[in-house]
């Protein structure tokens, strides 16, 4: 559903490949395009920091796992742009050292220009690169806390980048209790390559993942280091990251558990 890169400029490179980035508005509700009608991004116009999107609130999940009092103190990338809401709720919500990385200049012209994106500074970056080839730069290895990726071409058929290789580099950037988010949509023999892969870099018992939403996303966390809490710790802490930020996260853990 969203797209951070296409699976054509990564083969061929060049700004020709690159999809056309246009632009829509439903009410209230502004909507980014890659060349297609299908919806990279939106955008609440009366509130450009929330996030309007259920499976983009889910990409916070991770924040069930950390003492929210520490999250100001962690750092934050985002695998592909999209409208920026991730980026954005990450630096002005969440206080966050954030980076995002996209390819598409284009999405970043559009998200600085219609999406309300902050210009860079001390605590926000956006890296014009390759995703597959960023996360491998030495300067990132063990130093994010929250890994969010939403990495599909303009057709959002698949997830452009999705090997066993490229799961085990975003690995290698995660801190120790760091953790990665991946939105995954198409086909269910899609879904569990996909999950398949995670599996194959992080280990089965680091997955969880959400029912899918309405329009076929689903949502799949990677713990670096695996752990369990309780029931109750979840509930607790999901009551902490509602009261602080607004996301539905009691509403989540109906939703969310477990792989295996």
């Amino acid at each position: 559903m969203k797209a951070g890169a296409n699976a054509a400029a990564r083969r061929r490179s060049g700004p020709q490949t690159l999809p056309e980035v246009t632009l829509s508005e439903d009410g209230e509700v502004r909507f980014l395009h890659l060349g297609t009608e299908w919806i990279q991004g939106s955008m609440l116009i009366d509130a450009p920091f929330v996030i309007e999107l259920d499976y983009v609130q889910r990409m916070m999940a991770w924040l069930l796992f950390v003492e929210p009092d520490s999250v100001p103190k962690r750092r934050a990338m985002q695998l592909g742009l999209g409208s920026a809401a991730l980026t954005k709720f990450c630096f002005k919500a969440c206080r966050m050292d954030t980076t995002a990385v996209e390819i598409n200049p284009q999405v970043l012209a559009a998200c600085r220009g219609w999406f309300k994106l902050p210009a860079d500074g001390p605590r926000l970056r956006v890296v014009l690169a390759d995703a597959a080839e960023e996360v491998r730069k030495p300067e990132h290895t063990g130093r994010i806390d929250a890994l969010q990726v939403d990495l599909y071409d303009h057709e959002a058929a698949a997830p452009v980048l999705d090997s066993p290789d490229f799961y085990v580099d975003c690995r290698s950037v995660l801190s120790d209790d760091g953790l990665m988010t991946v939105n995954l949509f198409g086909r269910d023999a899609s879904y569990e390559r996909s999950l398949q892969s995670m599996a194959t870099a992080f280990g089965e018992d680091a997955l969880w993942a959400f029912k899918p939403t309405r329009e076929g996303n689903t949502i799949v966390l990677a713990q670096r280091t695996p752990e369990r809490p309780t029931r109750m710790q979840l509930l607790a802490r999901a009551e902490a990251v509602q009261l602080r930020w607004g996301l539905p996260a009691v509403k989540w853990l109906k939703l969310f558990k477990p792989v295996s």
